[in-house]
């Protein structure tokens, strides 16, 4: 894919890119451009419409990238993906090289909600991975795909058992529970009661859960008094 990088830094924001840089600690702030995500989503789709397979090919196949915006922008190319066995390869091929959250959180393939009996056995070969980043993207589709419809309470169980010392798998961890008591309060609110997650995690939940807008009052003086010290 020709300019690739020129077309990235044609779109740069310098006052961007030292705000986003301090909301990324793992991410060397050298290697950040500085593109706005609509941008970058905006140029991802027109290359993709535009570019010859075998450019995009290339592209992808050129990992590690240098940037984090080539990182993001091959994330949005997964998403563009409309076979769901060629966007698993693409993500099995791309995550191990995911090195920050803000990646890892952007990829939401729409394909893949479509097989979410395919998706749930892919979803367990990620949690079962080593890798931070795969292992929160595997916690986030379950996030994102399996907490309406979908729901069953064999899932909650498969994010309380990973056992992570990864501040980022941890953190995605309580986010999905605080989400999960926004969406299914009954089927969650056992795991605070009985003390199911470990003690930052369980902590964490309900401080994102009583942040967010989709839980009650009641709901949140209730969380508040189920905080634990130790």
């Amino acid at each position: 894919m020709t300019n690739i990088r020129q077309r990235l830094f044609e779109l740069q924001d310098t006052e961007y890119k030292a705000f986003h840089a301090k909301l990324m600690p793992t991410v060397d702030p050298d290697t950040i451009i500085g593109v706005r995500t609509p941008a970058l989503r905006k140029l991802a789709k027109k290359l993709w419409r535009e570019s010859s397979d075998d450019d995009l090919k290339d592209f992808m196949e050129a990992l590690p990238h240098d940037y984090y915006e080539e990182n993001n922008l091959h994330g949005f190319f997964i998403e563009c993906i409309k076979d769901y066995d060629i966007c698993i390869r693409a993500l099995d091929a791309f995550l191990p090289y995911v090195d920050n959250w803000a990646t890892c959180d952007l990829m939401a393939p729409k394909v893949l909600g479509k097989y979410p009996a395919k998706l749930l056995e892919q979803i367990q070969v990620w949690l079962a991975d080593s890798h931070t980043y795969t292992v929160r993207f595997a916690i986030g589709m379950l996030m994102r795909f399996f907490l309406d419809k979908e729901f069953d309470a064999a899932y909650p169980e498969m994010v309380a058992g990973v056992q992570s010392k990864e501040y980022y798998v941890n953190m995605m961890r309580a986010w999905y529970f605080a989400t999960a008591l926004a969406k299914q309060y009954e089927a969650i609110l056992p795991y605070i009661e009985e003390n199911r997650l470990d003690l930052w995690t369980h902590n964490k939940s309900i401080q994102k859960a009583v942040e967010s807008l989709r839980i009650t009052p009641e709901q949140k003086a209730y969380l508040k008094g189920l905080k634990r010290k130790d």
